[in-house]
């Protein structure tokens, strides 16, 4: 899971909250609303960190659209979230998908409790949290260590470390060297 900094929210959306009646259903514009999320997230699910795209992508309500119908259209509630092993078994979904209208603490958008500073990710591609609860709720709600996700994540880190070979033969990965590489990968 990865930190996620909204940016301007699309006028479309800000127009149609100021319609009677207006909800999430009768927002026509949903296109833009997809683009200005792939954007700020780097075409990534706010959770898995996979790539999505406008084809592939759900708009995830982080406080679910039944239990906060207040915030359905409140764009600092809006995420993109990949399909998460839709129509899958649920042993096999992750995600939006296998969260549905759970509630989590872990929020991608937090700025006080930033998600980066309490999850680890394992260099054989698992995801943890020393604090329980969260990791409770990245293993049993958000299944994100689902075999697909993890070998997913140990393929990223395997290219990672080829290239710093490739790059730097003799090894010498220095934390300056290091840090400018995770720069360069963190960019959108």
């Amino acid at each position: 899971m990865k930190r996620i900094i909204k940016g301007k929210e699309p006028l479309s959306l800000v127009k149609h909250r100021l319609k009677t009646f207006a909800d999430y259903d009768n927002y026509s514009k949903k296109d833009e609303l997809r683009a200005s999320i792939l954007t700020e997230q780097g075409h990534i699910c706010c959770y898995c960190m996979q790539r999505i795209s406008d084809s592939r992508m759900k708009i995830e309500h982080w406080k679910s659209q039944d239990d906060y119908p207040e915030l359905q259209l409140d764009y600092n509630n809006l995420l993109g979230a990949c399909q998460g092993g839709e129509g899958s078994p649920k042993h096999l979904q992750h995600c939006d998908t296998r969260k549905g209208n759970t509630e989590i603490t872990i929020n991608p958008l937090d700025t006080i409790k930033n998600c980066e500073d309490v999850i680890r990710f394992l260099g054989n591609g698992q995801i943890y949290s020393e604090d329980s609860a969260i990791d409770t709720e990245l293993n049993d709600i958000l299944n994100l260590n689902t075999e697909t996700l993890i070998n997913h994540r140990k393929e990223v880190l395997d290219l990672a470390i080829r290239q710093l070979s490739s790059e730097y033969p003799k090894g010498n990965w220095t934390k300056a060297i290091l840090n400018k590489k995770i720069q360069e990968w963190d960019d959108k």
